[in-house]
């Protein structure tokens, strides 16, 4: 990987950070959701973009974060020991979740992940005492001013997105990178030069887990009330799946892009949309399936492009 293009997507995280400080608490709200974004996207392709295996259980680790800090800060933890708590506890349940279905591939892994949302959440619904149920969870307000609360969470969820940018970046350039995608192009195959699958995608499904979990650690102390149709929104697995559609999948700051321009769509044309904004999101994923599966790194090579309309052409 060429430094030119690592420092193109690490300038682009560090300038809409920078610009967010020095701005109002609007902008400070949108960094904060563009770095919980990029750490939901560069966590996602390291199953599903590097690995091959489209995981749809970020939901579930983003909400098992969520509650794992907020019950911590309820009894009187610190928000670093509930996000701490809150990687143990996804890590772990990724290990388990990944020996029951990484054995499968495909649409039976797609279906077998999807599910795990609506379990994890149900539990929550129904662990009334340890989680508030239905009712949803109040998480300790922080002292101090909006502003300087905002700038906190802006912190303390741009350290989850570098954390999950170096992680990543480390995945890439290293020997379990190099076999997650040989497991993506043919794992037969891979595993006949003696690149162990099995473990390699534990490996990657766990490191996919942890990262959603941190970010809803933080993303439960800001907003400060969770419930379980808010942390395990189906939306949060679909969203990250966009943005690395978008920033392309084949490399590993392509999530941070996809981010960047995931967020500028909701926030100034989806926002126009409410009552369409699902539907725009399957339209989207379907036009970069079929026009740009490399992502917005396609229209580098533009011929491609058009010769994929013309395959499309009745």
């Amino acid at each position: 990987m060429k430094w030119g293009t690592t420092a193109a997507g690490l300038v682009l995280f560090f300038a809409m950070l920078a610009c967010a400080i020095s701005g109002d608490n609007y902008l400070i709200r949108m960094a904060t959701t563009f770095a919980m974004y990029s750490t939901l996207a560069l966590s996602w392709n390291l199953i599903g973009g590097f690995t091959g295996y489209p995981s749809f259980a970020t939901a579930a680790f983003f909400g098992l974060g969520a509650y794992a800090s907020g019950v911590m800060e309820l009894h009187g933890f610190s928000l670093l020991s509930g996000v701490v708590v809150a990687g143990f506890v996804a890590g772990f349940f990724a290990l388990a979740l990944g020996a029951l279905v990484l054995h499968l591939r495909g649409h039976y892994f797609a279906i077998a992940t999807l599910v795990v949302a609506d379990v994890v959440r149900e539990f929550a619904n129904n662990a009334e005492s340890l989680t508030g149920g239905g009712m949803g969870l109040n998480v300790p307000l922080r002292h101090g001013s909006p502003h300087s609360q905002a700038l906190f969470y802006l912190l303390a969820m741009s350290l989850c997105a570098i954390v999950a940018i170096f992680a990543a970046k480390g995945v890439f350039k290293s020997r379990l990178g190099f076999g997650l995608r040989c497991i993506a192009q043919n794992e037969a195959a891979a595993a006949s030069i003696g690149v162990n699958a099995r473990a390699y995608k534990t490996a990657a499904f766990a490191l996919s887990g942890v990262f959603p979990a941190l970010a809803g650690a933080v993303y439960a102390s800001w907003v400060t009330y969770i419930d379980p149709t808010d942390v395990f929104d189906v939306l949060l697995t679909i969203k990250p799946i966009v943005m690395v559609l978008i920033g392309g999948s084949s490399i590993w700051f392509g999530p941070i892009v996809g981010a960047f321009v995931f967020i500028v769509l909701e926030e100034f044309v989806w926002r126009h949309l409410l009552n369409f904004h699902t539907g725009s999101l399957g339209i989207l994923i379907a036009l970069l399936i079929v026009f740009l599966p490399g992502g917005l790194r396609s229209l580098i090579h533009p011929h491609n492009v058009f010769q994929r309309l013309r395959r499309a052409r009745p």
